[in-house]
Order: C-alpha cells, then sequence, then structure tokens
C-alpha cells in the first residue's frame, strides 16, 4: 500500500506494513513494524505524516500514540520495549477524517528511514523503517455481560518472540512444558472480550495494561482465560466496524501476546456464538454472538480455522473450544445431548441453527497445522463430564484435555459427585476447572473445590478478573490494582500459598 520511505543519512533492516479497516468517516491504522536485522531493537518510535485532516481517536493500543498537526507518532509501550532479530510488533489506532484516507507513504523508526536493508550505522538501541506494500440467562455467571458498560477500552500488549510461558503439550494425564515437566494452571478468567465489542463499547472491560498483567501475577497465577466473540473475530455486520473484524482479532492478539510474554499461559475460547436459539435455558433471542447459545453453530468452521492460524506458531496458547455447551436442555436424552456435543448436524434435532460437533472443531483446528492443546467442556454448561471419555473427539495430535466449570448452584457441586464423574475422567487425560466460582462473596465453596483439585495436581481459574459487584455473581477483585473482594481473597490467599 505504500512505497519505501527516503534515507537521509542512514537505513536499516525493517519494514512497515501499514494497513486501515476503512467506514466512511473513520478507520482502524494498523502498523506492523519487522526488524529485519540481526540485533534487537531495544525502545522504538515510530513516525509518519497524512497529508488530509485524519484525527486521532482516543488511545490506542499496543504503543502510545499522539498526533500533532498532520504528524503521528507511536513508541514502544513501557511493558515491551524491544523487538527481537527476525521479531515484529503490531500497534493500532482509531482515526476520523472526512474527504480523502490517502495511505502515507514514508515512515521512520528512531528518526531514520528504512528500506529493509540497512545503508549505513544505526544509533546502539535504535533502528528505522519505511513502509512495505500490505494489504444469558444462563446456569453460569459466565454466559451474561459485564453489568458495566463504561469501562475503558484501553489496550495493551507485548510484542511476539519472547517465550515467558510454557510451550505446552499432553503427556498421559498431564499438562507438560517442553521438557516434560507437568504444568497445573492456575489463574482467573478475563471477561470482557466476549460482550464489550458486540455490544459496542470497545474492545475490553477495564485495562489490560503492565500494571493490570502485573497484578493478576501478584496473585501468583500462571494462566489467564481469554473469552472471544464469534461475530466480533469473524468481523459480521451487526459489530461496529472499529470493533470488529482485523482491529478485534489485532487487539486479541495483542493482549495474547501479553500475557504469554509474561510468563501466563492464555486461554482463548469461544464465549458467545452465533445462531438462532429460543427453547428451553435460551438466553437471548438474537441470532446474533449476544449470548450463551447451547452448541457452536456454522460459523464456529471459519472461527476456529481463522482463531487456530493465528496462533498455531506458539503452543504456550490453549484453545477452549466453547465457553459451556449445553444441548442436554434441547435434545430428549443424555445419549442424544452427547451425541450432539461430538457430531453436530442431524445430530441435533433440538437445535434450529446448523451445530458444528466438537470432532468437526478439532479437525478444523488440526487441519490448519495447529498442536496446541485444545480443552472441552462438557454438558451442563461444562459441569457434567459423565460421557466425556465415552463420546471425545478424535485427535491425531493426541493434545486434548477435558474442561469442567463448576459453581456452588451447579448439579454436580458435591465432593461425592467429583469422586463419581471427575475422577474417572481424570485418570485418562488432562483436567482443568476453566470456571470456578460461587455466587455468596465468600470462599468457602471454592475452598473445597480447590482442595479436591490440588489433591489430584488438577488446574482451576476463577471467575471473573473484573469489578463486579460479588453480592451479584462472583468477581475475584473490587480494583484492577488486585484489591480481592470477599470472595477473591480466598483465590489469592491459596494460589499465593501454594505457589
Amino acid at each position: 500500500m505504500v512505497g519505501p520511505g527516503t534515507a537521509t543519512a542512514a537505513t536499516t533492516a525493517c519494514t512497515v506494513d501499514y494497513s486501515t479497516n476503512d467506514w466512511g468517516s473513520g478507520f482502524t491504522a494498523n502498523v506492523k513494524i519487522s526488524n529485519k536485522g540481526t540485533d534487537a531493537i531495544n525502545g522504538w518510535t515510530l513516525a509518519y505524516a497524512y497529508t488530509g485532516n485524519q484525527t486521532l481517536s482516543g488511545t490506542g493500543w499496543n504503543g502510545t500514540w499522539s498526533q500533532s498537526g498532520k504528524n503521528v507518532t507511536v513508541t514502544n509501550p513501557a511493558w515491551a520495549t524491544g523487538i527481537g532479530a527476525g521479531q515484529s510488533v503490531t500497534a493500532g489506532a482509531n482515526f476520523s477524517y472526512s474527504g480523502s484516507n490517502a495511505t502515507p507513504t514514508s515512515f521512520t523508526l528512531n528518526g531514520l528511514a528504512c528500506t529493509g536493508t540497512g545503508t549505513g550505522p544505526t544509533p546502539s538501541g535504535s533502528a528505522s523503517a519505511s513502509a512495505s506494500p500490505s494489504a444469558s440467562a444462563s446456569a453460569s455467571p459466565s454466559d451474561s455481560a459485564s453489568p458495566s458498560s463504561s469501562a475503558s477500552p484501553s489496550s495493551s500488549s507485548s510484542p511476539t518472540g519472547s517465550t515467558g510461558a510454557p510451550a505446552l503439550h499432553v503427556s498421559g494425564t498431564s499438562l507438560v512444558n517442553e521438557a516434560g515437566t507437568p504444568v497445573t494452571l492456575h489463574g482467573v478468567n478475563r471477561s470482557g472480550t466476549e460482550f464489550m465489542c458486540v455490544q459496542g463499547y470497545g474492545f475490553f472491560d477495564g485495562p489490560v495494561d503492565a500494571a493490570a498483567v502485573a497484578a493478576i501475577k501478584s496473585w501468583h497465577a500462571n494462566a489467564v482465560r481469554v473469552p472471544l466473540n464469534e461475530d466480533c473475530w469473524i468481523g459480521t455486520s451487526n459489530v461496529k466496524p472499529e470493533y470488529a473484524g482485523a482491529n478485534y482479532r489485532a487487539a486479541i492478539k495483542g493482549w495474547v501476546d501479553a500475557l504469554r510474554n509474561a510468563g501466563l499461559t492464555p486461554i482463548v475460547e469461544m464465549h458467545w456464538s452465533r445462531g438462532q436459539y429460543t427453547g428451553y435455558s435460551s438466553g437471548c433471542a438474537d441470532v446474533n454472538a449476544t449470548c450463551q447459545k447451547p452448541m457452536p453453530g456454522a460459523n464456529a468452521v471459519p472461527f476456529w480455522s481463522s482463531v487456530a492460524d493465528t496462533f498455531k506458531d506458539t503452543t504456550q496458547v490453549v484453545f477452549d473450544l466453547f465457553n459451556e455447551p449445553y444441548p442436554d436442555r434441547s435434545e430428549s436424552s443424555t445419549t442424544q445431548s452427547w451425541l450432539c456435543w461430538r457430531d453436530g448436524g442431524s445430530a441435533c434435532p433440538g437445535i434450529p441453527y446448523q451445530v458444528s460437533g466438537f470432532q468437526t472443531l478439532v479437525d478444523t483446528v488440526r487441519a490448519t497445522g495447529a498442536k496446541n492443546v485444545i480443552m472441552l467442556g462438557g454438558l451442563a454448561y461444562s459441569n457434567d463430564l459423565g460421557q466425556w471419555l465415552t463420546h471425545r473427539p478424535t485427535d491425531p495430535t493426541g493434545n486434548l484435555a477435558a474442561a469442567w466449570h463448576v459453581y456452588n448452584f451447579n448439579t454436580c457441586a458435591s465432593t461425592s459427585c467429583f469422586d463419581s464423574t471427575l475422577a474417572p475422567v481424570a485418570a485418562k487425560v488432562p483436567l482443568v476447572a476453566g470456571e470456578i466460582g460461587e455466587n455468596t462473596c465468600s470462599h468457602g465453596f471454592i475452598d473445597q473445590v480447590m482442595a479436591w483439585l490440588d489433591a489430584r495436581k488438577l488446574g482451576y481459574l476463577g471467575w471473573t478478573w473484573n469489578t463486579w459487584d460479588c453480592s451479584s455473581g462472583p468477581s475475584l477483585i473490587s480494583n484492577y490494582d488486585g484489591t480481592a473482594t470477599d470472595f477473591g481473597a480466598g483465590l489469592r490467599d491459596h494460589l499465593r500459598a501454594i505457589g
């Protein structure tokens, strides 16, 4: 889209890909800075200029954006100052405009132009750049949106290339790192990315900057579950363009990169999906991805193909294929519900839209070449794993794990049920409790759950790292600095004690 910049004194080995998502009166600008040299860039400022009246809107993400007249600068975020040799970073921001929206024709990085190969000395810790062509109502609190719609949509991330979180695969009944050492995932869910975009408010509910990541780590967490919205990722017409498609994907990738670079295992999962369902336990009558549906629909195939392709080069990222299936509310028997769960299509007569079963989605992910660990929740909003082993999909990589959700109001919420239905699964495959919580604003129930899971070296993540009122549902914090609610204190103190 743009040609190389002019080098007045020296150039260096880097490129910039500039792309936009334009909706007429505004656009999102995405800049990808690639270090083509053999040395790391330690600290960077990208500069370019517009020829029209393009005006920066908001703060942008994955960098500090500013504008003076027609000149725009983007400086590295404090938590991600470097670009390793052969690595790249991507930053983005929204702009408004009227009239024409011409593409910038030159870029500099740390004051120097870039042509892809260096032709002169580069100051220590710097490089230069030029552009290269680039073209709820439910059985679980996690199914409903935040009560707040005014939270800041700020976002941030760190560049790819760091190896803070472990690369994971399945070995027997454990998740293990590259050295074969077992890794037990303990952490939190971070709600917002499933609802803010489709509700038109932004990408995130609350900050996702370096301080927010540090606060999560201060609890001795090593994993964060990232809920996704199918419509926002794909970019369907019901979502505001500034929060859809490439813009949403860039924001999510930046957040995932920030987590894994900080040593936190990101678990990306499809939370809200497309498909009209008005039957028993329906969360909404809307065909759009505005609530929890009983099963993934037809769009789940292109969604997971794209998500898997995005993250297939790092097995630090875990895939959780669908938040909380509940075909047991739509089908006539438990057996039929499990067939629907695995096979989709005609095995789901109680669901009026085309269902993608989990075998189809496992196949979709593996077709991209992704070997990432895949988590699969069972029936009853992932609370029932009774026939999980019987109906688990075939996976050529052997990297399947069971996902389980439990709250004090679920059917399987006693140690006797855990013993009879969970223990047999955990004896065959890795099991991770992707959501644990209670609606009492205390932690007596999750204390029992964590004790049972700890005894079997099984992982768990609390719902949710958001500053909501814990008297209306499980909320771990009252401030994003990590101040715990009475409920969250139970998880915080326990993680610190075992970590």
